[in-house]
């Protein structure tokens, strides 16, 4: 087990690097979903996901989380 020295981080850094990850969230889903909706107008066809297409895209966004907190490991 290794030793790790708690650092302060500076606030205003702080809230920059949550809005840009926020503002950077709020586009990626949007772009997302612009995209189910075009498929789905190309083929003439309803939006539907299924369970197994949801759970699939939780588990990549699960992961996808966990790489980015390990970002500085």
């Amino acid at each position: 087990m290794t030793n790790k020295e708690i650092v302060a981080i500076d606030p205003k850094r702080k809230n920059i690097t949550l809005a840009i990850g926020g503002v950077a969230g709020a586009l990626i889903g949007l772009a997302g979903a612009y995209m189910l909706v075009q498929n789905a107008e190309r083929q003439n066809e309803p939006i539907e996901i299924s369970t197994g297409e949801g759970v699939k895209l939780a588990v990549l966004i699960v992961s996808l989380l966990r790489s980015i907190a390990t970002l500085h490991d």
